[in-house]
């Protein structure tokens, strides 16, 4: 299957005083449409930075990032991000903020109407459509945060840690959610968490980074039935694909400890 979005040699430094710093190394990726990617590394593995560049909030200082073949210059919406704050418009209510990116395309007040319904509906956000943030939950926020991206009809969902800040009864809901939205609209996602658990029960592929500079370690295809629930999580399966992985990213964790130990850092 031809690529969606496509990373040839992609690098990225930083300055600092007296030079700079490379955040990301030759950087290669591929994922396809109706893909689920996770992305998963220890801290500093610059995985915040690779999605940062996908989303066209900064450029590469090297290679290049394609969608649909067309280079990435800037924040488009073919591209809906969603930080793990949520970052909602609190004097806007909850339709209104879904509605937000719809005010900025050419499209018929009929058809944006549709479409806040349609998000409202499959987000469960219905009910508290005439809500402030102030009242939602944070579950509820991120929810609209979600509905707010997907409304655009983007080509890739980018999202991260999204789920980050929510205890953990929460943030399940929301996995199952994110997989149920993704399962609907068939809209190809690229997730940056640092949890692995979250990573193999979302992903179909899980992109382990290095550190110092960030690159990809290993690229895993995980192997569980496409239509999950919680209970996936419990089965020696899914068990033994966590245990790879945060084996993996626990390696890379020592490989740099050891590299700033030889540094002198």
């Amino acid at each position: 299957m031809t690529a969606l979005l496509e990373l040839r040699g992609v690098a990225k430094d930083y300055p600092v005083r007296g030079g700079t710093v490379r955040a990301l190394d030759a950087v290669d990726l591929d994922v396809s449409p109706g893909d689920f990617v996770c992305v998963v590394g220890a801290s500093g593995s610059g995985k915040s930075t690779l999605l940062s560049l996908i989303a066209g909030l900064a450029g590469p200082t090297e290679g290049r990032i394609t969608l649909d073949g067309v280079p990435v210059g800037g924040p488009g919406p073919d591209r809906g991000l969603v930080f793990q704050s949520g970052a909602l418009y609190p004097w806007r209510t909850v339709e209104r903020n879904v509605a937000f990116g719809l005010e900025l395309l050419p499209i018929d007040a009929a058809e944006r109407a549709r479409r806040v319904d349609w998000y409202l509906a499959e987000t469960g956000l219905t009910p508290v459509r005439r809500s402030l943030p102030k009242q939602l939950s944070g579950g509820q926020k991120q929810r609209v945060a979600i509905a707010r991206a997907l409304a655009c009809e983007p080509e890739v969902l980018l999202l991260d840690e999204p789920f980050g800040a929510l205890d953990v009864q929460t943030k399940e809901d929301m996995q199952v959610l994110i997989r149920q939205v993704w399962r609907d609209t068939g809209t190809t996602v690229l997730m940056v968490t640092h949890d692995v658990e979250e990573a193999v029960f979302l992903g179909g592929r899980v992109v382990v980074l290095a550190s110092d500079p960030g690159r990809v370690a290993a690229d895993v295809a995980v192997s569980l039935p496409g239509d999950r629930d919680l209970a996936v999580k419990r089965t020696p399966e899914f068990l033994a694909l966590r245990a790879e992985i945060e084996d993996r990213v626990r390696e890379q964790h020592r490989g740099r400890a050891a590299r700033g130990v030889a540094h002198g850092r």
